[in-house]
């Protein structure tokens, strides 16, 4: 089992939403290196961390699970979503997503800056480069954040 963190802005989905949805395809990603991790490297049962961005606090809000493996992102092919890319095709997409299943709210945000204060985390993609919006977690990372998860 691998896990990782997925970002999205609260305003755009949130984890109340895909609670509500119970599934969600994790689609839009334009990022080549986070769609290579959704296309390649993420497994159902895989766990997620589903962080808010540009939020007060930004954070870890919650968990995920991916629920099905890589496909062709369907938002490549709409021309009226923003999301459209004209240079892709049903026979060579160029954008790949994943469908996330809902696991579990915290109670509070895991926030940012309570992440940072965090010695055993420094190394952690996350603190180093905030912009990925898919991203491994290592499973030290990931058992220490739970931990952190329960405190709260």
């Amino acid at each position: 089992m691998n896990y990782w963190l997925m970002k999205s802005e609260p305003d755009v989905y949130s984890i109340d939403q895909l609670k509500l949805d119970k599934t969600t395809l994790w689609d839009g990603v334009r990022n080549y290196q986070a769609r290579n991790h959704m296309m390649k490297d993420m497994k159902k049962g895989d766990v997620v961390f589903f962080y808010h961005s540009n939020s007060k606090p930004s954070g870890i809000a919650g968990l995920a699970v991916v629920d099905q493996e890589s496909q062709p992102d369907p938002s490549q092919f709409d021309s009226k979503s923003e999301y459209y890319d004209p240079k892709a095709t049903k026979d060579s997409p160029r954008w790949h997503c994943v469908r996330l299943k809902f696991k579990k709210k915290f109670k509070d945000v895991l926030s940012l800056q309570a992440l940072k204060n965090q010695a055993k985390l420094k190394k952690m993609i996350l603190l180093n480069n905030s912009r990925l919006s898919v991203q491994p977690v290592k499973k030290s990372e990931f058992s220490f954040i739970m931990n952190l998860a329960k405190e709260n």
